[in-house]
């Protein structure tokens, strides 16, 4: 029947290497490292619920009619080495018969992973078949395959011993496989593992992807399974799909809570190649952690190959660091820079904007200067035009007529009333252009240059130039304004124009002075 069942699955086995297949894509790596990313934070999480398990399953094994101290051992295998080789000890020095052989078969397959490979090899030896039953003899073969397979990998850069040893875990795993069940999980396991061992790896894939299509598959299967399949495509040279199986077995090793792994280590290793410089020290640290908490000397040395990645990736992550911290600290500086520019412009324009208003200040004071004194020369005007009409009234009703006559054709009256509003346009408007004799004699020739009768004071060639610079162009207003004809503001503006150093531009130079 178990020979019927072999060659169905060969057959099987066959037609499926004929159909199709394609190896794992960018994205589904991507998928696969950001799923394993998340798995990583939950590690505690899940260490914390396997050790609640283990110490729930010790404290029963205290109490009478617990389990027994192979399973407490079984329970602590992959998790610490240490502690279930103490328990297997204490139960071989407690059993006899099957169960001594047991307990000495389950120790043979964990000293290796101690260091001890000498005294593995003995532990097995001392193994008394005889007394196994057939359902012991498959644990038999299983444990052998076992110790075989680390005594295998550790000696891999011994070819003679690698392929002794090899030769022994595969004989071991062809024996075990003739007394599992067909199709059962296990046996799907070791069917494709040895296939894989022989060679031949279309095998092997089919077999191990119909391992893993079986829903309920427990974790730690699925983590060995998923490490075949990337050994696989590593042979192949496909490079994105061992990484897909690298990131999936490291997966199922992070939710069964299992220290001795190797899938991450490696994975860790292929990222550092392809630069991903944080993930694989991430990886690699962790890895190597498991190791020393799983008190795996034989995982240990084989982390510490990793160490130059390790000591690498750090190495890059401390230089990137520096990198950005450096570039933080010239962009901060390029900001302070930056701010004490700004303040000193603001500062700047803070002190213009004070002058400025000082400035206006002083314009607004003059301004209110100028104003009083124009409505007092208005009001002085008015009173005067008040007392003139009444004066006028006065001699007309006394019949002095003549005398009248006589006051308005001397003209003394306008000239005195001339000569005050003189006095007071020209301070004014001194006040308000301080260097506006200066800016004209810029205008003129220095052989023309003119200078004041007295401080404050405005001659006619300035006042019409004044009154030009207020926007007073008109000639006959000039006239009316200072009580000349026309003609003679013409003269003196010409006059003025024939003095100056640029006769075509002088008046449009005049509006100009500030």
């Amino acid at each position: 029947m178990r020979t019927l069942a072999a060659a169905l699955l060969s057959l099987v086995c066959l037609v499926a290497a004929a159909l199709p297949g394609g190896g794992a894509t960018a994205a589904d790596v991507d998928d696969a490292l950001r799923r394993l990313d998340g798995e990583l934070r939950r590690r505690p999480f899940y260490i914390e619920q396997r050790q609640r398990s283990i110490d729930s399953l010790r404290a029963e094994c205290e109490r009478e009619g617990g389990p027994s101290l192979a399973m407490l051992a079984h329970a602590y295998a992959g998790f610490n080495n240490d502690s279930a080789l103490f328990y297997l000890r204490m139960a071989e020095n407690r059993s006899r018969g099957a169960q001594l052989q047991e307990a000495r078969l389950h120790i043979a397959s964990l000293l290796p992973l101690a260091g001890l490979f000498r005294e593995a090899e003995n532990k097995l030896a001392q193994v008394d078949t005889t007394l196994l039953s057939a359902e012991q003899m498959e644990a038999y073969y299983d444990h052998a395959r076992q110790m075989y397979s680390y005594l295998a990998a550790f000696y891999e850069r011994y070819p003679d011993l690698h392929t002794t040893y090899s030769t022994r875990a595969m004989e071991m795993q062809q024996r075990l496989l003739e007394r599992l069940t067909p199709g059962s999980d296990e046996y799907l396991y070791n069917a494709g593992e040895l296939e894989f061992l022989h060679g031949d790896n279309s095998r092997a894939r089919i077999i191990l992807n119909e391992l893993l299509a079986r829903p309920g598959i427990d974790n730690t299967t699925r983590a060995r399974a998923t490490n075949h399949l990337s050994a696989i495509a590593r042979e192949e040279g496909d490079t994105l799909t061992q990484k897909f199986y690298l990131a999936e077995s490291a997966i199922a090793d992070m939710r069964a809570a299992t220290r001795e792994v190797a899938s991450l280590q490696e994975l860790g290793a292929e990222l550092y190649a392809a630069g991903d410089i944080d993930r694989a020290y991430a990886y690699l640290s962790t890895a190597l952690a498991n190791a020393v908490e799983c008190a795996a000397e034989m995982r240990m040395l084989e982390s510490a190959r990793s160490l130059p990645y390790i000591e690498q990736a750090y190495a890059g992550r401390t230089a990137a660091s520096r990198r950005n911290a450096l570039w933080a600290v010239a962009v901060m500086g390029l900001l302070v820079i930056v701010l004490i520019a700004t303040l000193l412009f603001l500062r700047h324009e803070m002190l213009r904007m004070r002058r400025l208003q000082r400035r206006l200040s002083e314009a607004n004071h003059s301004k209110e200067v100028y104003i009083s004194q124009f409505l007092s020369l208005c009001s002085v005007y008015m009173d005067k035009l008040k007392q003139f009409s009444k004066l006028v009234t006065r001699k007309i009703g006394a019949g002095q007529v003549e005398d009248l006559y006589r006051m308005a054709k001397n003209g003394k009256f306008v000239e005195e009333e001339s000569r005050e509003f003189f006095e007071v346009f020209d301070n004014a408007f001194l006040h308000m252009y301080p260097t506006f004799v200066a800016g004209v004699n810029a205008l003129l020739r220095p052989d023309e240059q003119i200078e004041l009768p007295s401080p404050g004071r405005l001659n006619t060639d300035l006042r019409i130039l004044a009154f030009m610079r207020l926007g007073i162009e008109d000639s006959s207003s000039i006239a009316q304004v200072l009580n000349y004809s026309l003609n003679t503001i013409y003269t003196y503006r010409n006059r003025m124009k024939a003095r100056a150093i640029n006769r075509d531009t002088f008046e449009a130079d005049v509006m100009k002075i500030s």
